[in-house]
């Protein structure tokens, strides 16, 4: 089974939602996210008056792989990859750039928002996210269910299914 290859938690994850709010403000941009290069989305954020965005779960993983596939056509010119991806249509754009070698940052603006502004702010909003990422290694959160578990669950399951000792 697949599972995001970054994970945020705690302050950190706070943090970063801030940051995204921030561009979102700042762009007037519709809907910022990070997604990982697999396609799952590890944040996201709405602007207030923005409209109910499509499935983010869609949109991260033809994003994700619509960048796998410029970075193909990026190697093919002898290129690591493209510093950045605009699509834009007369109602709605994207514009991603890349978060260290695990995630993507995407800013979804629409044409109240210049194209001009939406980099500007999503690249500042970038090197803030990046720095997060690098100062922070914290562990995902772990359920702490007491030592006794083990002996508790032993004898349930003992119960259950039996000791293993013929009757």
């Amino acid at each position: 089974m697949l599972e995001p290859s970054l994970d945020l938690y705690g302050e950190a994850a706070e943090r970063v939602e801030g940051l995204l709010v921030d561009l979102l403000t700042q762009s007037r941009a519709r809907y910022a996210l990070l997604i990982d290069r697999q396609g799952f989305v590890i944040l996201h954020c709405r602007a207030a008056w923005a409209p109910k965005p499509p499935s983010l779960d869609s949109l991260a993983t033809l994003i994700a792989s619509n960048h796998s596939a410029n970075e193909a056509i990026a190697q093919l010119f002898g290129e690591a990859s493209f510093r950045e991806t605009v699509q834009q249509s007369d109602g709605v754009g994207t514009y991603v750039e890349s978060v260290g070698d695990k995630a993507l940052l995407v800013t979804v603006f629409d044409a109240s928002a210049p194209l001009g502004k939406v980099k500007l702010f999503t690249k500042r909003a970038l090197e803030r996210i990046q720095a997060v990422l690098d100062e922070t290694r914290e562990a995902a959160p772990m359920a702490d269910i007491g030592g006794s578990f083990s002996v508790h669950a032993g004898a349930l399951l003992d119960e259950l299914f039996g000791d293993g000792k013929t009757p």
